[in-house]
């Protein structure tokens, strides 16, 4: 798996942005978004139970993540049209902010190492990283345990700071210093 430090593969997958098919799909790649952060979440599968819960949780949050100069992307490996049923079809997903990408040949999960190997779908990963496409914080969760959106951002807001940051800080607390 890759992790702190190494840099984020490239990669061009079809992007679903509404729940709209006259607008819905679009590209994506690595190139996209240069000079933001990017905070990338994988899921295992569209159509399952704890999946929309931390999506919908990261579209709450979508805009306090582009505050902060970064750009939120969730990933499967269902294709752009699994994508674009479920958000037309489970009520919560339909206002999702940001696009939902498809990797459906598993290039980018085989690349970042997040790929179960026994179920054949996305482990709960997620990852930030910097403008430089840099990794700088990689989290992963069993398939059956939802991450927390809320932490994933105080990790951003850490980074961002550039500086020593204690256990459990928050945005607007000090920092250390040495």
């Amino acid at each position: 798996m890759l992790t702190i430090g190494d840099r984020f593969p490239s990669f061009s997958l079809k992007g679903v942005y509404t729940d709209d098919p006259k607008t819905a799909f679009k590209d994506v790649t690595d190139k996209d978004d240069a000079g933001k952060w990017k905070i990338f979440f994988f899921w295992p599968k569209d159509f399952t139970f704890v999946c929309p819960t931390e999506i919908v949780a990261f579209g709450q949050m979508n805009s306090e993540f582009n505050d902060r100069d970064a750009v939120v992307y969730g990933v499967s490996t269902d294709t752009e049209f699994v994508h674009l049923a479920w958000r037309q079809n489970h009520p919560d997903l339909k206002g999702i902010p940001f696009a939902m990408l498809a990797d459906i040949k598993r290039e980018l999960s085989h690349a970042l190492g997040v790929l179960d190997a026994k179920e054949g779908v996305c482990l709960r990963a997620t990852f930030i990283v910097d403008p430089d496409n840099i990794i700088r914080f990689v989290s992963v969760n069993d398939l059956s345990v939802g991450r927390n959106p809320k932490e994933v951002l105080r990790v951003l807001d850490a980074l961002q700071t550039d500086e020593l940051c204690p256990c459990n800080w928050e945005k607007g607390q000090p920092t250390l210093t040495v």
